[in-house]
């Protein structure tokens, strides 16, 4: 993958940096309720790729934020994402086995646990944002970084794309696949560049640029895990392969083709970089970011 080297050092340190923040900031099991407790930090500290926290740890360096800011926004999406897959992984959505290499949060514990824990971590994403001392934004700051995470979530977001997901009809469209990823997958992502760049000094037409940037990467993402899904073994995902396929949906993979959906993803791809190029300041990290998401192998 290009520009690896480069990456690669300062994505282990965000991941490291995240994984701790994570490990302090969520309840411990020794308190009461101990099972939802660890149920929370079993799917929340288990093994990921921190991709949507890398976004907000390049984002907010390129707008110049301090990394100790950083890290409460990438908790924050860190632990709504890990909200939307305990839910997504629920024998009511697509009864998913493995995650990240290990068991279901339902499959280790079970359903109502684990649809508490999604709740819970959810809900302990926005207390970071309104209340953790170490984002040093005004409180007006921390209302738009609230709205534009709910947004992410809600009907316009994950739960609407999930929602889409749930009732797709075996005859949709491009149009309409790239609309419920761009929900689905696409709007975290979104909101994890917007927070990064609202917790340094962006002012709108940066906002603007990085918005376009982060939406074109979002939709390249998916399509490569649809990719991903249906020519990779599960050893290699950490999660069930071809669990799409089995449940005869539709994805890029399966309208598309291999070398199409790539090229299609290698469009997008440059339309992410374009986005960067009026930018004044260094973008590499970002750029090597979106290079990651048609790169991967996992």
């Amino acid at each position: 993958m290009p520009g690896k080297d480069f990456l690669d050092p300062v994505w282990t340190v965000w991941r490291e940096r995240v994984a701790d923040h994570l490990d302090r900031i969520l309840p411990v099991t020794a308190d009461q309720p101990g099972l939802l407790h660890s149920a929370m930090r079993y799917s929340t500290l288990a093994v990921g790729k921190r991709f949507r926290a890398a976004l907000v740890y390049a984002a907010g360096r390129y707008t110049g934020a301090a990394e100790s800011a950083l890290d409460v926004p990438a908790c924050a999406v860190e632990m709504v994402h890990t909200f939307s897959l305990i839910h997504d992984d629920l024998p009511a959505m697509d009864d998913d086995d493995l995650r990240r290499g290990q068991p279901t949060c339902h499959k280790a514990f079970d359903e109502a646990t684990a649809i508490l824990a999604g709740d819970a971590l959810q809900a302990l994403a926005f207390e970071l944002l309104t209340s953790d001392s170490a984002l040093t934004v005004d409180a007006e700051r921390r209302l738009e970084m609230c709205q534009i995470l709910a947004s992410a979530v809600g009907t316009r977001g994950l739960a609407g794309g999930q929602a889409l997901d749930l009732t797709e009809s075996s005859d949709i469209t491009m149009e309409s696949l790239a609309n419920m990823h761009a929900l689905k997958t696409g709007s975290l992502i979104r909101a994890s560049v917007a927070l990064g760049a609202l917790t340094g000094s962006a002012d709108e037409t940066t906002l603007d640029h990085l918005d376009k940037f982060a939406d074109a990467i979002g939709l390249a993402y998916q399509v490569i895990d649809d990719v991903l899904d249906g020519t990779v073994s599960t050893d290699v995902l950490g999660k069930d392969s071809g669990s799409d396929r089995n449940a005869d949906k539709s994805t890029y993979l399966t309208e598309l083709g291999e070398q199409n959906a790539r090229e299609f993803a290698q469009n997008l791809h440059e339309r992410a970089i374009s986005s960067l190029d009026s930018l004044s300041m260094n973008t590499r990290l970002l750029r090597e970011l979106a290079g990651f998401t048609i790169y991967r192998t996992h």
